[in-house]
């Protein structure tokens, strides 16, 4: 029995020996190059030395901030299709033009809640408090904009009636009469004018087409309300 499993077992072996015989001549040339690429690729040499604004003077940064606020003045004073003023966004230049119109209309008395004029805080929650309103109106009307772009426009385009509101302080130190009211009536309508279709001409494409009416609407009484404040301003004396 046992020289029968001895017997099978050289017969295994014969036929591996058949079938693999020839493996043993193979051998791998020297000569034959290695496929594939193992080197560093080229960008990735210089991914740490990207620019970062961390690594940037604090001037340099301060400065390009304020070059970017003048060109979203640019933009609103002469309002065209562009998508700068929607796609680099920021709030700096909205919080400076509402600080210095509510400073301008507060006229810096601090007896001026006794004279019917409106206190800073009261400005600055009507400006913000009624973007706000607008922006939410905007979104649920299915607007494409989103809530800071919305806010960043508004605010910007408070920027003609600032301007309208210190030409009217100049005006007022010559005195408070018919032709004082006329001039400071023509400014703040024509600003008013302004600021309206700046803020539209950003703010309408990002709209359905059958619902623009409901969206400007609101906006026209945002800026209404501040020209309002803006004409019926007079200082205390």
């Amino acid at each position: 029995m046992v020289v029968c499993q001895l017997k099978r077992t050289f017969a295994t072996m014969n036929v591996f020996n058949y079938f693999f015989a020839g493996l043993s001549d193979i051998s791998i040339s020297e000569d034959i190059p290695v496929e594939g690429d193992i080197s560093m690729p080229v960008g990735s040499q210089n991914a740490d030395n990207d620019f970062s604004t961390l690594d940037e003077p604090v001037k340099d940064t301060i400065l390009r901030d304020l070059r970017a606020v003048g060109q979203k003045f640019v933009h609103v004073m002469y309002p065209k299709k562009s998508s700068a003023l929607l796609r680099d966004w920021d709030l700096w230049g909205p919080l400076l033009l509402c600080v210095t119109l509510a400073l301008m209309l507060q006229g810096g008395s601090v007896d001026s809640e006794e004279d019917g004029r409106p206190q800073f805080a009261e400005v600055f929650v009507i400006i913000w408090f009624g973007s706000v309103i607008i922006t939410l109106n905007s979104k649920l009307l299915g607007g494409t904009i989103s809530f800071f772009q919305s806010l960043c426009v508004l605010g910007y385009c408070i920027l003609p009636l600032t301007v309208a509101m210190i030409v009217c302080r100049i005006v007022l130190l010559g005195g408070s009469g018919l032709v004082s009211f006329v001039v400071r009536l023509i400014v703040v309508t024509a600003s008013f004018s302004w600021s309206t279709f700046a803020s539209t001409a950003f703010l309408a494409d990002s709209q359905p087409p059958n619902r623009k009416a409901l969206v400007v609407y609101p906006v026209f009484l945002f800026y209404f309300v501040i020209g309002w404040m803006i004409l019926t301003f007079s200082p205390s004396h």
